[in-house]
């Protein structure tokens, strides 16, 4: 079987409508002759035309770089990534959600960082944000919620202790160091955390996350994602992760310590941020969303414990 230096992998549900443009973006990549790879589209159960676009696709597509197409029944973003893994053949995956446009030289700028830092597990990239409508003032306080990044343009080590860690979005990892530290079935299944317990597992085993500035994509932001009711579940939904992130490896008696040092920073944090907004709490969309990210991140240990008590019940 021929040796594949990187793959791509695609997982969508109902994608159809976004995925021309990624496929697009990726048959115009730059330096691609340089490399073995493939593309690997993960239909996670959709119920639109995505099969039969990809069958389009495929009909006319280079055989330099294949592109793949595999169906993943069990619903959720965690599952179709581990399917993704499991049909990969390059040692090095890079996910990219269909939502995303990559840059041209996206896979090659990959692929040549993975070769660099071999002892990297996972790292991810610049991510900005295309935007349908104008988002609301001060929304770059609150972009990393939808998976927008940019840390400067040096390469460094992220903070998994701090839960300083790339998105999913773009997100590229070692197929050893999956296959060797993430379990089959991960906490968080579905979108929300996802993305950082990968990373987390890897760092706990040994492997380093970075983020490489040469890695660029832009992830297009529909007017719906930019209305106050999707920005405060969102936050919400982030907000409730932190425990269950922080104690991901956490032994048991170390747990009631966490939970109190997310408790009080938390309610420390949401005290300062009233002071500084009072009224506009209510008012402003970005001041809201990240009183509800503290409050739900205070809430984060309740929320963890009962998780993990009717979890037991059930068995």
């Amino acid at each position: 079987m021929e040796q594949i230096d990187f793959t791509v992998a695609i997982p969508t549900y109902n994608g159809g409508s976004r995925l021309r443009e990624i496929l697009d973006r990726l048959r115009s990549q730059i330096n691609g002759e340089s490399l073995c790879w493939e593309i690997s589209i993960v239909d996670n159960n959709s119920q639109d035309n995505t099969a039969k676009l990809v069958r389009e696709y495929q009909a006319n597509w280079p055989d330099a770089y294949p592109l793949k197409y595999c169906f993943e029944s069990q619903q959720g973003l965690a599952f179709a990534r581990q399917k993704a893994i499991d049909e990969a053949r390059g040692e090095l995956v890079g996910f990219l959600d269909d939502d995303n446009l990559p840059d041209s030289n996206w896979v090659w700028a990959a692929y040549c960082f993975g070769k660099a830092h071999p002892k990297a597990g996972a790292y991810g990239g610049q991510i900005y944000g295309e935007f349908e409508v104008e988002p609301p003032p001060g929304f770059e306080r609150i972009q990393s919620f939808l998976a927008i990044k940019q840390r400067g343009y040096q390469p460094h080590l992220y903070d998994p202790e701090r839960l300083s860690l790339p998105a999913g979005a773009g997100l590229v990892v070692r197929k050893q160091a999956w296959v060797e530290s993430v379990p089959r079935r991960l906490a968080r299944t579905t979108r929300g955390g996802n993305d950082f317990e990968i990373s987390i597992h890897m760092h706990d085993a040994g492997w380093e996350i970075w983020y490489n500035p040469e890695m660029k994509i832009a992830h297009k932001i529909p007017k719906s994602r930019l209305e106050k009711e999707y920005l405060m579940s969102l936050s919400r939904t982030v907000g409730l992760c932190v425990c269950e992130l922080r104690t991901l490896h956490a032994k048991p008696g170390q747990k009631p310590i966490i939970f109190a040092k997310i408790m009080l920073g938390s309610l420390r944090r949401s005290l300062r941020h009233f002071l500084r907004y009072r009224d506009r709490v209510r008012t402003d969309v970005v001041a809201a969303c990240e009183m509800e990210f503290f409050l739900s991140s205070f809430a984060s240990p309740l929320y963890y414990l009962k998780n993990s008590l009717g979890s037991r019940s059930l068995k």
